[in-house]
């Protein structure tokens, strides 16, 4: 077994975890508490950044939660969780897996941080704006799925992992109040699959 994963509960890292189970390979888990940084500060020594997800393999070494389930599916044998540059939908496939945590993930940062890690009176204007951005960024990803059940080539992707991460990290910061229905029943599809489940499972039950 050359993988290894750093990962905290329900943190982006559960990326990487979700990709390892759907496509059924060996890895190693290490669960930290979070922020490891904070709690766990001989971490530093394994990842300068101080950032989860941490990811080995053999040689290569990644610290990007939406890369790390890109680079799995480029493996032989793996490609099914994802489309080959000659497929028409690649670019579509690029652009959802990367906007997942640019575009979406980012601002939930600051409103986890000013609602649970540092929660001020003083902050909560700054939470409840980004809460707003949040869900105004999703007006692309509620359009697309008026008329699809997944992102890209009508399947499950890379594409959905990140997106659904997002999405799911939405649900525990209780902004999921303010999903479309078509959303909502996305996110509710994707927590439906098993890979999903044990990924999920996986990390929560490893710090009990």
């Amino acid at each position: 077994m050359s993988m290894k994963l750093w990962h905290c509960a329900g943190a982006r890292s559960l990326r990487a975890v979700w990709a390892l189970e759907e496509l059924g390979l060996d890895y190693e888990l290490v669960m930290l508490p979070f922020p490891p940084r904070i709690f766990q500060r001989e971490y530093l020594e394994i990842n300068a950044l101080g950032t989860i997800p941490y990811f080995v393999d053999a040689d290569v070494e990644m610290t990007e939660s939406c890369a790390i389930p890109h680079y799995l599916a480029t493996r032989p044998g793996c490609e099914h969780l994802a489309v080959p540059p000659e497929h028409p939908a690649y670019g579509d496939m690029l652009n959802w897996t990367y906007h997942a945590d640019a575009t979406l993930t980012f601002p939930q940062t600051i409103v986890l941080r000013y609602t649970v890690l540092e929660p001020t009176p003083e902050k909560k204007p700054v939470a409840d704006d980004y809460a707003k951005w949040f869900i105004a960024r999703l007006r692309r990803l509620d359009a697309h799925l008026e008329n699809n059940d997944y992102l890209v080539d009508g399947r499950f992707t890379i594409a959905d992992i990140c997106v659904g991460y997002a999405l799911y990290f939405a649900r525990t910061l209780k902004l999921d109040e303010r999903f479309k229905p078509q959303t909502s029943a996305y996110l509710d599809r994707l927590m439906a699959r098993d890979a999903f489940v044990r990924a999920d499972a996986a990390g929560r039950e490893s710090t009990d």
